[in-house]
């Protein structure tokens, strides 16, 4: 049953406290009734894994190599960027998926990945795995070993203008790493050592500093690095002996570009980003400091894909196959005999999202 959403306070009519991720009704959520709810939801579907990514897949490519061929500043070129950034940027974001498989399972999906989409776009798996799950763990989550949190609801409102801008660098730093640095690694096992802890994680936070490989891990890391360099070094030398058009290398770079602009957008609304005093919380304040912004089922997975508007949702439940978050949403919603704490994480759309944390940041630097 629905009700009505009411701002969140400590019970004396207050606001939570700020600079905090504590939430004062945080322990009166039902998570055990919303587990309940959801049981029989966790069983991935390998085809649709299969046919979803590698439609996305082909589709972006085919659209790099239309928009490489066009008449630059075309109609034609224009239409064929937009397709395969948005057609790429679901099929990286399985990254996001590949996480959270257990071990051992989906490997030839996820050397597929790897090795059709991860390393030609210079993000290969390694850099995302451990990181991200270290970001739903209890210990973790909000704390300064969070390398995919920072505090922007209690920070200066330009660094989420900064934080999406930065963007525009990402591109050359990914050929940076993998052309440059990748090279000296295989060198030097001391200078390895600090780029894998300093400069091959995908995170939001650059004072992160990621842990060792474990003793199963290190020729796996090297192995993903060294490959993604190859890739590299091979579209270089493509363009290089004309078999490539050098407008190919400035399609990439656009593309990448444009997929990082849309994903920090998401980032910055798949949390409330509450917590600047990083202290450790609950798995229901995490929830309750996490977004959900169902939107429309077929435009909001253009910006948040691969289930990823059903972010609040996903950390209650990280588990979860990205295809029944949706269906997980719905049944909490309707289910639930108090779903206002649940609804009380979802936002209307990105913009509502972004300009909620905005308007909390200046509140926070006027207090």
């Amino acid at each position: 049953m629905e009700k009505e959403i009411m701002p969140a306070t400590n019970g004396a009519g207050q606001a939570p406290a700020a600079h905090s991720g504590a939430h004062p009704e945080a322990a009166d959520f039902p998570l055990r009734e919303a587990r309940k709810l959801v049981k029989d939801l966790w069983q991935p579907n390998a085809r649709l894994y299969w046919t979803d990514f590698t439609t996305s897949n082909v589709l972006g490519w085919g659209a790099v190599a239309a928009a490489t061929l066009a008449p630059i500043g075309s109609a034609l070129q224009i239409i064929a960027l937009v397709i395969a950034t948005l057609a790429l940027y679901r099929a990286v974001i399985f990254i996001h998926e590949l996480a959270h498989f257990r071990k051992g399972t989906f490997t030839g999906f996820r050397r597929f990945w790897n090795a059709t989409c991860g390393m030609p776009m210079m993000v290969p798996a390694y850099t995302y795995a451990d990181v991200h799950i270290d970001h739903h763990k209890p210990q973790v989550y909000g704390t300064e070993e969070d390398g995919e949190y920072l505090p922007f609801a209690v920070d200066e409102p330009w660094k989420m203008v900064a934080f999406v801008l930065q963007a525009f660098l990402v591109p050359v730093l990914l050929v940076i790493r993998y052309t440059v640095l990748m090279p000296l690694t295989l060198i030097s096992k001391r200078f390895r050592d600090y780029v894998w802890e300093r400069a091959s994680s995908l995170v939001i936070d650059y004072a992160y500093l990621r842990p060792a490989p474990k003793k199963d891990q290190g020729k796996s890391w090297l192995l993903e690095d060294v490959l993604t360099g190859l890739y590299a070094y091979a579209a270089f030398a493509l363009v290089y002996f004309d078999i490539l058009p050098l407008t190919f290398l400035g399609v990439w770079y656009t593309v990448t570009f444009a997929i990082f602009v849309l994903n920090g957008l998401r980032t910055l609304a798949a949390h409330a980003y509450r917590n600047g005093g990083r202290e450790r919380m609950s798995q229901q304040e995490e929830f309750l400091d996490s977004v959900d912004v169902p939107g429309n089922r077929y435009i909001t997975p253009l910006w948040a894909p691969v289930g990823l508007r059903f972010h609040a949702t996903h950390h209650l439940f990280p588990g979860m196959p990205y295809h029944q978050l949706e269906k997980a949403h719905e049944r909490l919603k309707a289910e639930l005999p108090d779903n206002r704490l649940y609804l009380a994480a979802s936002r209307k759309n990105l913009w509502a999202a972004v300009a909620q944390l905005w308007r909390e940041a200046k509140a926070a630097k006027q207090a």
